[in-house]
């Protein structure tokens, strides 16, 4: 088995025998795959791996060899880190930077935690709002909270994709250093 030490870009994107992206996993569960013939390698990535008897280069993207049916869920996770990740940790009202996630409409007056209803914002606004809503402080969003789709937030969550993942993740190279909120 060869040494697997984590790496800079120590994950790998695994695609279904359609090229359709599935999920991200390890470098070395990505290597095990390719190792036992369950996935070829599509890219590599940075570095080689070495056993006794074998050098492999470490697989950036892998393709299982079997297509697999995955039921996807229609709806993703709300946290904190997706919520900064989608607003692009700036304050949804005066477009500081973020440290705080707010109920647009607050939850003390039935507001729901969902992904339409929290904000990312800065601890002043935050603080200054209260448990007002924007339109009773005269204060307006710089854009509409709703849930994130599309294949990135699907495959990656709030993770920032590897620049190597590009062409199939269905991202415009614009994107490829910012984190997937942008990309919904």
């Amino acid at each position: 088995m060869p040494d697997i030490r984590p790496t800079v870009g120590s994950s790998a994107l695994v695609l279904n025998a359609t090229y359709e992206p599935l999920c991200v996993v390890s470098v070395r569960r990505a290597t095990i795959l390719v190792l036992t013939a369950k996935a070829e390698c599509v890219s590599d990535g940075d570095g080689i791996l070495h056993s006794a008897h074998e050098q492999l280069p470490v697989p950036s993207v892998v393709r299982l060899t079997r297509y697999v049916k995955v039921p996807y869920r229609t709806h993703v996770g709300l946290s904190r880190r997706a919520i900064f990740a989608r607003d692009g940790g700036r304050c949804a009202y005066c477009r500081g930077s973020a440290e705080t996630i707010d109920h647009v409409f607050p939850r003390s007056r039935g507001g729901l935690h969902a992904w339409e209803n929290v904000v990312a914002a800065c601890a002043k606004c935050n603080h200054s709002k209260g448990d007002k809503t924007p339109a009773e402080l005269g204060w307006r969003l710089h854009s509409i909270p709703q849930a994130p789709r599309g294949v990135a937030w699907r495959v990656l969550g709030h993770r920032t994709p590897d620049p190597r993942w590009m062409d199939w993740l269905d991202l415009p190279d614009t994107h490829a250093a910012t984190a997937p909120a942008e990309a919904a």
